[in-house]
């Protein structure tokens, strides 16, 4: 495995660039560290989410048995001064859009809910969203769906704890909450799509949130490449072909640069 601290950062860019060229499935595994440099807040940092909510409040359990709990999520934009629908892709999502542009794109594993790489321009169902997604709410009774920034419109409107228009059932975001199972269809699909890949490029994620870290780990076992590129250490570091140490909206465009000059598609 190669030892970032042995080559510059400029090698290990041209080493992912000839991986990306020579491989003809890349799986990209996204977290956290991708959506922060949109200025998305992360959970668990100091001025993460946890600092402004309660995580009880996020529990499966708690949502649907604490109306108390169902108004404090809805006042999300009063509380925290944004809404997911105000947040804009960063260069590292729109180069990963490229890949997929370029015919070299898989598909995407995201542990992220904020829809950011569809909105760089990958196609829907390109992206496997293992913690479900902040964009959509439904209805726990009928399945009904409505757009997040919609029910905020209702709440703003004075709908404390809005249910469902249609059958009057609870309405809750699509993401998932804690005590909540992951969707068994996009995590078996995630597995299936990790396990034949020949290439898997990690971007920001400390692959510590299981089971969705065990995607690279699947990859790595079934013989593919893996290359990870984040700000701090990962689970895989030991074990990545290419570590790259940095902010992912200036080393992802610099590698589709030189990827699409491979190619010849400048």
């Amino acid at each position: 495995m190669d030892n970032e601290g042995s080559k510059t950062r400029e090698q290990l860019i041209d080493e992912l660039v000839e991986l990306i060229v020579e491989s003809q499935r890349v799986v990209v595994f996204t977290g956290a560290g991708i959506s922060t440099e949109s200025g998305i807040p992360d959970f668990r940092g100091t001025d993460g989410l946890w600092t402004k909510y309660d995580p009880g409040d996020f529990t499966y359990q708690k949502f649907i048995s604490d109306p108390e709990a169902r108004q404090r999520l809805w006042k999300m934009r009063e509380t925290l001064g944004f809404s997911w629908d105000d947040f804009q892709p960063n260069p590292a999502h729109y180069a990963v859009a490229e890949l997929e542009q370029l015919g070299k794109l898989d598909c995407i594993i995201t542990q992220n809910v904020d829809g950011l790489h569809q909105k760089a321009g990958n196609s829907e169902d390109r992206v496997i969203q293992l913690h479900g997604n902040m964009q959509w709410v439904k209805c726990l009774t009928c399945g009904d769906r409505h757009r997040f920034e919609e029910v905020e419109k209702w709440v703003e409107n004075g709908a404390e704890d809005p249910q469902c228009v249609q059958c009057g059932g609870i309405l809750k975001p699509e993401a998932i909450f804690f005590g909540e199972a992951m969707p068994v269809g996009e995590t078996m699909e995630a597995e299936k799509r990790s396990r034949a890949c020949d290439l898997c490029i990690v971007i920001g994620s400390s692959l510590v949130v299981y089971p969705a870290a065990l995607m690279p780990q699947f990859a790595l076992n079934s013989g593919a490449k893996v290359a990870i590129i984040n700000e701090g250490e990962t689970e895989l570091d030991n074990a990545a072909h290419i570590r790259i140490s940095g902010k992912a909206g200036e080393i992802m465009p610099e590698v589709l640069q030189r990827v699409k000059s491979k190619l010849g598609r400048d």
